[in-house]
Formats: C-alpha cells, sequence, structure tokens
C-alpha cells in the first residue's frame, strides 16, 4: 500500500526541492556549530590541564595535552570549512531557481559537483552528503561519483609531523611563563629523571593525575568524533 502512495504522490517541483535541500543544509550547518561548541569547551578543560601540568613540572602530559590540543584545534578549522562548503553548495543551488524556472528542470552544476564530492571526504558529514548525492544524481543536479579512499595513514604521518612546531607553540602559550622558570636541563627531560626526595607523595599524586589526563584526552577526543 505504501509503494502505490508513492508512485501516486506527485514528484516535487524543481523549486521544492531545491527549498528542502536548502533546509536540510541549514540543519547541517547547525549541527556543525554545535560540536565546534562542544570541542572548544572541552578545549578549556584541556588548556587548564596544561598550565597545572607545567607547574608540577610534568612536561610529558603537557606535551602529550598540547598535541591533542592541537588536533582539537585542527579538527575545529576543518569543521568550519565544512560549513563554508555546505553553505557554498546552498548558494549554488539557490541560483539554480532561476533557471529552473526556464527550462523547467534542474541543471548540472560542476560546483557543486565540486562541493559534494570534497565533503563526501569529510567523515563529520560523509553520511548526509552521500544521501545528497544520490539525490541529486537523480534529480540531474550532477553526474554520478566515485568517491577515493581517504589515506588515514598518511593522514596520521602528516599530522605527527606537522604537529611538533604546533605543540611547541601551544606550550609557549599556555605554559611558556612556567615552563621558562625551568632550570633548562630539566625542561624536556624533568618527567624522565627518577625524583629522589619526597618520593612517596608525589607518586600517589601523579596517580591521580595521570588518570585525570586520560579522562580529559578521552572527552576531548569524543567530541571531536
Amino acid at each position: 500500500m505504501e509503494t502505490v502512495k508513492n508512485l501516486l504522490k506527485p514528484r516535487p517541483s524543481p523549486q521544492q526541492q531545491l527549498r528542502d535541500w536548502q533546509r536540510r543544509l541549514r540543519q547541517e550547518c547547525r549541527n556543525i556549530e554545535r560540536q565546534i561548541r562542544d570541542v572548544e569547551r572541552e578545549e578549556k578543560s584541556v588548556q587548564k590541564a596544561i598550565r597545572e601540568a607545567a607547574k608540577r613540572n610534568d612536561m610529558a602530559s603537557a606535551k602529550s595535552l598540547a598535541k591533542e590540543l592541537v588536533r582539537s584545534r585542527r579538527a575545529v578549522n576543518r569543521l568550519h570549512e565544512n560549513k563554508a562548503q555546505l553553505n557554498s553548495i546552498s548558494m549554488h543551488l539557490g541560483e539554480s531557481v532561476a533557471i529552473a524556472r526556464t527550462v523547467g528542470h534542474l541543471s548540472k552544476s560542476a560546483e557543486v559537483m565540486k562541493l559534494v564530492n570534497n565533503l563526501m571526504k569529510a567523515p563529520e558529514v560523509a553520511a548526509t552528503m552521500m544521501e545528497f548525492s544520490k539525490e541529486m544524481t537523480k534529480a540531474g543536479v550532477i553526474e554520478e561519483m566515485v568517491t577515493d579512499a581517504v589515506d588515514s595513514a598518511l593522514d596520521s604521518e602528516d599530522i605527527e609531523e606537522e604537529t611538533e612546531v604546533e605543540v611547541d607553540k601551544v606550550l609557549a602559550e599556555l605554559a611558556g611563563e612556567t615552563a621558562s622558570q625551568l632550570p633548562d636541563a630539566a625542561r624536556p627531560q624533568r618527567a624522565k629523571q627518577p625524583i629522589q626526595t619526597q618520593e612517596q607523595e608525589p607518586i600517589a599524586e601523579g596517580a591521580d593525575d595521570e588518570e585525570e589526563l586520560e579522562q580529559l584526552r578521552a572527552r576531548l577526543a569524543n567530541v571531536r568524533s
């Protein structure tokens, strides 16, 4: 019965299709804005943890957290790029309304096809853009696309290679004053050297600190995903 209803249901006009796509694009933009707020809110906790780690001369933990912060900032930048591309798709679809009124159908758009293809490689919106791709292909706005697999191994190598400089910048920005007060020989190696005085209390405290740091890393990774 449902199939018969779908067959009898009139096909939406080009203008209706465009409005529906634009409405869904706006919703996707709002989802991205929420993700950005979540990540930025969690980053404040990580920034505080970096300062506290530097104050207790735990530069290994500070650097590890700084790396997480760098990754999060890159994730936020990527989300802003995704949002900009979604808005661009909506703008190009809006420009298609006048053409659709003239010719009676939606015309192909190379720019929309390029943007949709780019966003299909973004994990945050890949599923949504896959659905858009099918609908727009059926409507004749874009041609059927074959997506390229993202080489995550190369991406990981790039992140590891490029983050070192950024991590140092983050440490200088958030913990520079504290780190600069340490003896030169103690700054990077401090965490690796055995503690000879007041040994018992720092060990117990360090265990709690490490557990808290792991929880921060987990929360930050969760809001980025």
